[in-house]
This record gives C-alpha cells, structure tokens and sequence, in this order.
C-alpha cells in the first residue's frame, strides 16, 4: 500500500463540512456521527505501513526483540505479533525495576520512530536549533518545506503536553494503549496538510541530554536511528572535563518557554503574509499564553486562531489586567476541556471564560486532542474566512471619482 493512504480521512476534511458531519462553527447545526461511529468509518484508512517502515522492524534493530514483540496493526494499534493481545506491562513477573525499564525502552524506541514517520510519511524536515551549535547537544523541531517561504498558504504550529514524550506526540502513553490514530501527531498533521497547511510540529520537551540514560540507549538502536546516540557521544566530547555532570541542558531550548520563544523569534516571526493557526495541548497552553505577553504585538497580528485543549493556561497570573490581551483572546481563542458532555456543547465554568469553551468529547486528558480535531480544523476555516472578510472589508474602494482625483493631482 502506498504511504500517502495510511493517515488518509475522508476528503471532506480539507474542504467544506459534508452533508452528514455537524459544523458548530458554521451557521445551521447538522447531525453527527458518535466518535465511534467516526472510529469505525475510517478504520480502513488506518492502513499498515509498508514493512520498510514497520515498528517491528524497527524493534528489530535494537536488542529488544525478545522483550518487544509488538508492531502497529491496520489500525494502526500497538499489538503483540503473536498473540495480537495490547501492551503488557508486568512482563517480568513482579519485578518493577525490569518492567520500567522496559516501558522506558519501548518509549525511547516510540519516540525514534515517530520521528522517522514524520519525515518519510509526513514529508517534514528536521530543522536542529541554534544552527551554528554542531558541536554540542542542541535540540529540533520539524517543518514543511515551504513552511518559511510560501506566503500564500496558512501556518499550523503544534504544541504539545509537558512529559516524557517528544515531538510527533500528543501522549506516549495513548501511543501505546489506544493507538497512533489517537496518542500521535500524525492524524493532525495530515489533516493540516490536506488542508494546505503548511506546518511547525514543536518539541518542547527536549530540553537537556541526560548522559547516564543516554548511555543505556547507547549501542540499542543502529546508524539509522542514532541522533540521540550521537547527541550524547558529543555532550561527553564537549564535557569530558566535568564527570560530576550528568544533565547538559540544550541551549536555546532549556525549558518549553524558551524553545517556543526561540523558534517564534527565528522562524514563524520571518514568514510573510502568512495566517498562523496553534494547537495547543495541555501545559502548551500556558507555554502559548506565556508568548503571547513576551511578543505582544507581533503574536497578536500575525496569529488569526488558537485552539486550546485542556489547556493549563492561567489568564490571571500570565496576563494579568492588559486590556488589549483579553480582548484580543476573547476572539481568537477557544478551548476543548475534557467534559462527559458530546463534542462542542458548551462547558459551564466556575470561572470567569475569557473566551469560548467547549466540551472535546472525551473526558481522559490524553485522548482530547484526537476527538476534538475535526472540531478544530472547522473552527480554523470559519476564522479564517472571518479574517479575509475583515481584511477585505478593510481595503479603499476605489471609484471613478477618485481615480479622477488622483490622476489630476
């Protein structure tokens, strides 16, 4: 099967609500499908990956294979190769240190792989930070190609939860017990691009190499999956002086923040024309808000929509009383909570909603980004069609007499 088939939704995604699908963003309500009656629509889009490409291959690689025999199925649902029976975590009888470490392994082994997956299926590219630090650990994100140079196409930046999980990733933990259809970046990431996004997947939570996990990775995977191998070989060339030290932060990247700041600064601020959409997950809505008040102006005008997911923001503390700041999220922002409540009913608050908020249709954390998207991406489409039409709105009209004017003067 070909690659491009496996994260494929229905066409109706990247172009007007269908028929059958209910848009709360539009202007009359329609019926919809219950997120398992989606489920089970599309559960023969979630084709395997080609055997170049499968999971247990790559297990194969490392010395993992006894311990490690699962790969993805049609639905793309981490399953053991035998008894096709999900993850087991107590494989060790009762020995939790074994097991952890095991649990830990099959993360880092997740982790390498949805980064060979957001480069051979998604077609994005690994951009280090900052470039001219080759010599010592540094961190990455991923971009499109023209994600800085096509100025006619709108931006998707994806920032995810605070954790031990690592760009491409909504929760590790959904990965294994539910899924890459709902614990990985992919799904959204595709639907972006069918959309003629262009896309930044954030990583946030590479902020430091530690040297003694990295040693215990060192030697488990081979050439192909070896930059975190690599990263830990230069942070020991760099640092061979200093044995006490064993976390090297990364510079440019030493907590969520700053990350964010740095590739804000350096890339998304550069691209011209460009419409800027966030998703945020969780404590990224805090690292967004946290944005939004150091580069005021610049996020204000150049981002037209943010779609908050259980997000960890705190209005109070981070904005404060700034006038221009709450109003401006008062439009621009809406947040899917986890709620027992279906997909988009409206979610009362104790607090005071400084803008709209909405049920994600689940009520586990970790599975709120996968039900709310198709959500999202139409609440993306009517702020966009908002923004063009105030642009619009906002242009001179130019009459005969005007032009009379212009040409006698």
């Amino acid at each position: 099967m070909k690659l491009e088939h496996w994260w494929n939704y229905e066409e109706g995604v990247a172009g007007e609500p269908q028929a059958n699908r209910e848009d709360p963003w539009a202007d009359e309500t329609q019926a919809r499908c219950s997120p398992e009656e989606e489920e089970n629509e599309r559960g023969t889009e979630w084709l395997p990956v080609t055997q170049e490409l499968s999971f247990q291959k790559f297990i194969e690689q490392s010395d993992l294979l006894e311990e490690l025999k699962y790969d993805f199925n049609e639905k793309a649902e981490l399953r053991h190769i035998e008894t096709h029976r999900p993850f087991i975590f107590n494989y060790y009888k009762n020995v939790l240190e074994r097991n952890s470490k095991r649990y830990q392994a099959l993360g880092h082994l997740l982790e390498q792989y949805i980064y060979v997956l957001l480069e051979k299926v998604c077609k994005l590219q690994r951009v280090y930070i900052p470039p001219e630090a080759d010599k010592e650990p540094r961190s990455f994100f991923f971009m499109s190609e023209r994600a800085l140079t096509d100025h006619h196409s709108a931006l998707l930046v994806v920032l995810q939860d605070h954790g031990v999980f690592r760009a491409g990733q909504w929760s590790q933990q959904a990965i294994i017990h539910h899924g890459l259809q709902h614990g990985s970046q992919i799904p959204c990431i595709q639907m972006a691009l069918q959309a003629h996004y262009d896309v930044i997947v954030l990583n946030p939570n590479d902020n430091s190499v530690d040297l003694k996990t990295e040693k215990e990775w060192k030697g488990l995977l081979t050439p192909n999956v070896e930059s975190s191998s690599r990263e830990m070989v230069q942070a020991e060339s760099l640092f061979s002086l200093q044995q006490s030290l064993q976390c090297l932060p990364k510079r440019c990247s030493n907590s969520p923040e700053e990350h964010m700041a740095y590739i804000w600064d350096y890339f998304i601020s550069k691209t011209e024309g460009k419409d800027v959409a966030f998703i945020v997950h969780g404590y990224g809505g805090l690292v967004f808000m946290d944005l939004l008040v150091r580069r005021k102006w610049e996020v204000m005008s150049k981002v037209y929509a943010v779609a908050l997911i259980d997000s960890e923001h705190h209005i109070g503390h981070q904005l404060g009383n700034d006038i221009q700041l709450l109003a401006w999220i008062k439009h621009h922002c809406c947040e899917w909570v986890t709620s027992p409540k279906t997909l988009d009913k409206p979610v009362a608050t104790i607090l005071k909603k400084e803008f709209p908020m909405v049920s994600a249709g689940t009520e586990e954390h970790n599975l709120a980004p996968s039900f709310s998207l198709q959500s999202i991406f139409k609440y993306f489409r009517k702020a966009l069609r908002a923004k063009k039409a105030v642009n619009l709105s906002r242009m001179p009209i130019v009459t005969r007499s005007s032009t009379k004017r212009k040409q006698s003067a």
